[in-house]
């Protein structure tokens, strides 16, 4: 009754011989056969634009397509990095469409296209992808919606669609539905509609600048958000959904259509650059809450705000007289510019003051004492004949000096114009 046993052993130890020496043919690719499928429908999708040789590695006789095929990494025979295109600056990128097969990659953690003009849809099919943690697809010519199945990727991270021609609304699922989103980049695209009421996403990174998005802000936004950016859009309404994001360091609302005052809460740090510019904001600039006098030195180098090109009225607070770089001009702001802002023209800290095209009645300078060289400052047209703030003037600033009296005495409490 032994020989059966001994015969089975031996064939299973023959077996084991036989592989070692001869290894299977998808051991050999060290790929799987449907990855490998689904790269050969991507070379056939995709081609280079002439200048561009990144398909030139791409040989389906390659014993080892993980080590030999330009854009690939590989774990346990499958394919779990994909990055189509050099990303050179001097090369073209690629051209052609995205394959729907894309989604039979089913470990990939990162899908990168780099700029080329692939044009098309983005494949819905993609949202099969339950690995994808970064989804990037920049600076090519994809075309029509974003698709909703996006919102069904559980680990994704970081979704960059930017520098597109994207249109329609941003699907919601992508603000509430998706835990682990970080960051995402829809820059410079043709999207429309408007933003859901509440963004649930722990977002640390949102770009949507350049766009055509309407309606208001989200009345509630993560409180982990730290870079905001809807410029060039046409938005309205208040700054709402501002008032807690206290680790913000970057925020830009500029060139849109937003109205009512500016929230105390955007006075303080660490948001060093605030660009509200090109907007219908009103009322006075703020002091900060819930200091009414803070420290200057809240704001340092490399700090900048710009809220030019409003309805700003009022005297200036003191609150952003540390700011290295100041753009204030083109408002209805009056009264004499606080010395808090003098002492840091001259101290150094501010290195540009633009306040030119406002009712402001005196710059009051420092007896004997020249103002800093490398200093941009700008008072032409206010209700005041500057001895200084000429040379650093831009030229939309134009030529006149300063505004007439008429309009002087109106807006400075009947004051004439010294």
């Amino acid at each position: 009754m032994a020989k059966p046993q001994s015969h089975a052993l031996f064939l299973f130890l023959l077996l084991l011989l036989v592989n070692a020496c001869h290894p299977s043919q998808q051991n050999q690719n060290k790929i799987s056969f449907n990855d490998l499928s689904v790269l050969a429908d991507i070379k056939d999708s995709l081609t280079d634009s002439p200048g561009s040789g990144f398909f030139s590695t791409w040989d389906f006789t390659s014993p080892d397509p993980c080590s030999t095929f330009s854009g690939i990494t590989c774990s346990l025979n499958r394919v779990t990095i994909l990055t189509l295109g050099t990303g050179l600056s001097d090369t073209p990128g690629l051209a052609g469409f995205l394959s729907p097969s894309l989604s039979n990659l089913t470990e990939l953690t990162q899908l990168i296209l780099y700029p080329g003009i692939v044009t098309g849809p983005i494949p819905p099919q993609l949202g099969r992808l339950s690995n994808l943690r970064v989804l990037s697809l920049t600076n090519n010519r994809l075309k029509g919606p974003i698709p909703s199945s996006l919102s069904s990727l559980p680990n994704l991270h970081t979704l960059d669609l930017s520098y597109n021609q994207l249109t329609g609304s941003i699907p919601a699922g992508l603000f509430t539905e998706l835990e682990q989103l970080k960051v995402m980049i829809l820059t410079s695209n043709q999207l429309s509609g408007e933003l859901p009421r509440v963004v649930s996403a722990e977002i640390l990174h949102l770009d949507l600048k350049d766009n055509q998005l309407t309606g208001t802000l989200p009345l509630s936004l993560p409180s982990t958000i730290r870079y905001l950016s809807a410029s060039k859009n046409m938005m309205r309404g208040p700054l709402n959904g501002l008032q807690s994001l206290s680790e913000m360091e970057y925020l830009d609302l500029s060139t849109n259509q937003f109205s009512g005052p500016i929230p105390p809460s955007l006075m303080r740090p660490p948001l060093s650059s605030l660009f509200l510019q090109r907007n219908n904001l009103s009322g006075g600039v703020p002091s900060p809450s819930p200091s009414p006098s803070p420290s200057p030195s809240m704001y340092g180098e490399g700090s900048i705000v710009d809220l030019s090109h409003n309805f700003l009225t009022g005297e200036l607070s003191t609150v952003l007289a540390a700011v290295e770089t100041l753009f204030l001009n083109n408002n209805q702001l009056m009264g004499m510019v606080p010395e808090e802002y003098v002492k840091s023209v001259y101290g150094g800290s501010t290195k540009t003051l633009y306040l030119q095209h406002n009712y402001i009645t005196g710059f009051p300078l420092e007896a004997g004492v020249a103002l800093p060289d490398t200093l941009s400052l700008c008072l032409t047209y206010n209700c005041m004949v500057p001895s200084v703030g000429l040379m650093g003037c831009p030229a939309s600033a134009g030529r006149q000096l300063s505004r007439p009296q008429s309009q002087c005495v109106v807006f400075n409490h009947g004051r004439p114009m010294p």
